[in-house]
């Protein structure tokens, strides 16, 4: 199976031993900084890589502060859905391997360690998110995706990848609004890739703080699925109807199912299936996977 092509990522200069953390943000000032010093205490050798999409707060003022004084740190600026930026993020890396978080997250302080010894056993490695906030929102679980035996939902707040596999891939399909990270670890399974789960790789990821975020989040949820089966056909065998039952429990676990549901039907209705990716080299190859002009700034809400 050819690489997919979906988002113009080119190999670049990589260091041995060195993980590239990639951080996508928009309007993420008041939590930006309990990331970043989360990020630097992780093992080293890292660099973190800020991609900023057009904030409106002091998100940049705040990266530029700690780049002033962590070498470390990077801070890059660059439009466009989530997967076309952090494509962005991986072309500026220097590492070999490649590591993803989102800005509203602080990383335990063994995050790096632990996946740095998962992308030893795999070529990607996903870590344990733990929901904090609103309590009857931490334990809502995601609604898994199994394909050939392997849950692809791993979400990209804490997901690491050998590069050169990223690469192979093409790296994130930038035509998806959200669910960019399953489709990226959908065809990292139909490659044969193995998805190496490492429960001690622990990221704390920040509950929408109102039930209209909240709601919001779980609308492009549903769309970010329908895009899925417009890419890659029918999936609704694939999941489980008693594994739903048994995760998707109470008042507003169907509340977010209901409103994902409409914005699966949105999807359905607006969207187009992607044409299948040119050969690699070719012109219409280059231009594949780039966002619509309605596509310019990332989904408002960050997937599950």
């Amino acid at each position: 199976m050819g690489p997919a092509a979906p988002g113009k990522v080119s190999a670049g200069t990589r260091e041995p031993g060195l993980v590239s953390v990639v951080v996508t943000v928009r309007n993420e000032g008041p939590n930006l900084g309990a990331l970043l010093d989360s990020l630097l205490v992780q093992e080293p050798p890292f660099e973190v890589l800020i991609v900023d999409s057009n904030s409106e707060d002091d998100t940049v003022a705040i990266a530029e502060r700690y780049a002033a004084h962590r070498k470390e740190v990077r801070v890059l600026v660059h439009g466009g859905t989530r997967g076309e930026s952090r494509n962005f993020g991986v072309r500026e890396a220097a590492g070999e391997w490649v590591a993803f978080i989102d800005g509203d997250c602080v990383a335990s302080p063994p995050w790096l360690q632990e996946l740095r010894a998962g992308l030893r056993k795999a070529p990607v490695a996903a870590g344990r998110t733990l929901q904090v906030g609103f309590a009857p929102w931490e334990d809502l679980g995601r609604v898994e995706l199994p394909y050939k035996g392997v849950d692809v939902t791993h979400p990209s707040c804490n997901l690491a990848y050998r590069r050169d596999l990223f690469e192979a891939l093409g790296g994130f399909d930038a035509w998806f609004r959200t669910a960019e990270d399953i489709d990226l670890n959908f065809r990292a399974v139909d490659r044969g890739a193995r998805i190496g789960f490492v429960p001690e790789a622990v990221v704390f990821h920040r509950t929408r703080s109102t039930v209209g975020r909240f709601l919001k989040q779980a609308f492009w949820n549903g769309y970010g699925r329908k895009q899925l089966t417009l890419k890659h056909g029918s999936l609704w065998a694939n999941y489980s109807l008693r594994r739903m039952f048994e995760t998707q429990r109470g008042l507003w676990a169907w509340a977010r199912l209901g409103v994902a549901l409409a914005g699966y039907i949105l999807a359905k209705v607006r969207e187009r299936a992607p044409t299948p990716p040119a050969p690699p080299g070719s012109a219409a190859s280059s231009a594949a996977g780039t966002a619509r002009p309605e596509e310019t700034s990332q989904a408002p809400e960050r997937g599950e």
